[in-house]
């Protein structure tokens, strides 16, 4: 248990531990299933596809002959994608290549389900992969995107952080909003874009927007044994251990100051979000913590125009 891919220097290699096969309910992708009318997708464009995490959810509650191409901009990504589809036997349904979200490479017309998850955060221009993802769709085809509003995360009040002075909370809140308003100023995506995709998707022409709230929250409390805790505990341990925090601190360093945060205060502030965070994995090693792991994280859908 853990992330076999931590340390890798591309994209979200931080994220694509086994903590990321828990996101969903089960029951909430049927029920996605049959309010989409995944019966009649046949083939799935995962678009910035990773290690394959979301189209392999996807195919759990898709017919058994559909068939899932992966587009992904890092080369290892695709290699170990690749790899994953081969050592479960899905190599006949599972194919990966290498591409840009903004500009995929396959033609007009020739998927009826274009998705991704957590993509259009880290991207420039999100605007342009949704008109690209709606380029490639077919006609009356689904785009569909899972993508999160990450600053919630920072107002969740769980056994340890409701004991904290009102500064403190608001420090947190801030140091993280700085990070993601320089992400925003650099260029390299919006960690908390999720609130606006609706309007996107309207802005692209996409027909029948919908918006569903993902309904999944891990809930922390002892003895932290279901196979979601225990993967979220795994996580944090590894941050703390290494570290970490949300970003590496050079990475934050470069985001606060592009914010607009003053280059002297980095220090101090990552040095309270690690406190944090190593607080509330003692709290889990003395059997008291107890708390839900979650945030806004939509599911964001629309049609392509059926002419």
């Amino acid at each position: 248990m853990g992330n076999e891919h931590e340390g890798i220097a591309a994209h979200s290699a931080e994220h694509f531990g086994d903590s990321r096969d828990h996101w969903w309910n089960e029951d909430f992708l049927r029920l996605t299933a049959t309010r989409f009318r995944f019966d009649q997708v046949h083939e799935v464009l995962d678009v910035g596809s990773g290690v394959g995490h979301w189209g392999r959810l996807l195919a759990t509650v898709l017919p058994e002959d559909a068939r899932v191409t992966g587009v992904e901009r890092e080369p290892i990504w695709v290699e170990r994608a690749t790899e994953g589809a081969r050592t479960r036997g899905l190599e006949g349904r599972f194919s990966y290549v290498q591409g840009e979200a903004a500009r995929l490479p396959f033609p007009d017309a020739c998927f009826d389900l274009v998705t991704c998850q957590t993509v259009l955060i880290h991207l420039p221009d999100p605007a342009a992969a949704i008109a690209e993802m709606k380029r490639v769709a077919r006609p009356s085809g689904l785009v569909m995107v899972a993508e999160p509003n990450n600053l919630t995360e920072s107002l969740l009040l769980d056994s340890v952080t409701n004991q904290a002075s009102v500064d403190e909370v608001l420090d947190l809140v801030r140091f993280q909003l700085l990070c993601e308003r320089g992400k925003v100023a650099l260029g390299e995506g919006d960690n908390s874009l999720g609130d606006r995709v609706p309007g996107l998707f309207a802005t692209a022409g996409l027909e029948d927007v919908r918006v569903h709230a993902n309904d999944k929250a891990t809930a922390l409390f002892p003895p932290y044994a279901r196979a979601d805790q225990a993967a979220t505990v795994a996580d944090l341990r590894d941050q703390v251990a290494r570290g970490v925090w949300n970003f590496p601190e050079e990475r934050a360093r470069r985001l606060f100051v592009a914010g607009g945060g003053a280059p002297e205060a980095l220090a101090g502030h990552y040095a309270r979000a690690l406190a944090a965070r190593a607080r509330i994995v003692r709290a889990i090693d003395a059997g008291t913590y107890h708390g839900v792991v979650g945030g806004a994280f939509y599911l964001v859908a629309g049609r392509k125009p059926a002419r």
